[in-house]
């Protein structure tokens, strides 16, 4: 049986989403940590407010490959709680993983979870 056309596509994009368009991250959960390669983007979400009001709640998000998200020898999945931490321009940015708009902290980014969309909030600056 001849490979699946687009299971092919789906891996050859993640790869070279984390070769090409990729920047140094660490992930943390409490003491655990792992150094990962990720593609930046972000999320925007309705979400209403306790007066009916529409608000858009805004993540940074973080798309890895699901493989190499290994904790304590694991493979895991991202948890509400656990941070990002990016160097970008000089400045170390501490990313807290959090559910966007009342969807989960986290998300397969393809058919085959090939990859997995973090979702982030900004919580400090470490200079």
């Amino acid at each position: 049986m001849s490979p699946n056309l687009l299971t092919t596509g789906s891996d050859w994009l993640a790869d070279t989403l984390k070769d090409h368009a990729g920047t140094a991250v660490t992930y943390y959960r409490g003491a655990l940590s792992v150094d990962l390669t990720a593609t930046v983007g972000q999320s925007e979400r309705d979400v209403e407010g306790a007066d009916g009001v529409l608000i858009t709640a805004e993540s940074h998000d973080f798309l890895i490959l699901t493989a190499d998200l290994i904790l304590g020898g694991q493979q895991v999945e991202p948890a509400p709680g656990d941070l990002i931490r990016e160097t970008a321009g000089g400045t170390t940015y501490v990313w807290e993983v959090l559910p966007i708009g009342g969807v989960p902290c986290w998300r397969y980014s393809d058919p085959d979870r090939k990859a997995i969309r973090i979702h982030t909030k900004k919580g400090r600056t470490d200079e």
